[in-house]
């Protein structure tokens, strides 16, 4: 299988720290790659928590995940703090790419990138819906800023 390459954006406007539990880890002692995606999950409802917005509730619509991709650059361990940067990209009509980057915080050593792609939906009719105007402005600007942390 051809490895997945894709380049980063320059800056995140956004950023996180989360701790690799014991729970995080496999057999072969290192961050598990199911536990990566839930890791990543806490970063994106804390990216829209700093927008203001519980990720089931994002202006009148929910989000949903319409797809991932994710490739490791090294291992995680146990006790280790990650933080997790992430910036919209790729707006389109329904939705957009958050891109991630997960660097150990103490030594910088990138551990893992990659994007998820967010679809808007009615909460009610759980269709497919176009971003809010207030919202795509948000993620504009927060694509064109500094990493906010929390």
């Amino acid at each position: 299988m051809a490895r997945i390459v894709f380049d980063l954006p320059t800056h995140f406007g956004f950023a996180t720290e989360l701790q690799i539990y014991i729970s995080h880890v496999n057999q072969g002692g290192h961050l598990d790659n199911a536990q990566l995606l839930s890791l990543v999950s806490e970063a994106r409802v804390r990216f829209f928590q700093s927008l203001g917005y519980p990720e089931a509730d994002v202006g009148g619509l929910s989000t949903v995940v319409g797809d991932i991709v994710a490739q490791y650059k090294s291992e995680g361990f146990h006790g280790e703090t990650m933080r997790v940067e992430m910036a919209p990209e790729d707006l389109n009509r329904y939705g957009f790419d958050l891109v991630f980057r997960m660097t150990e915080k103490t030594t910088g050593r990138e551990v893992a990138r990659g994007k998820v792609g967010i679809v808007f939906i009615g909460r009610s009719d759980r269709k497919v819906a176009p971003i809010p105007e207030s919202i795509r402005q948000l993620l504009l600007a927060r694509a064109a800023t500094d990493a906010v942390v929390v």
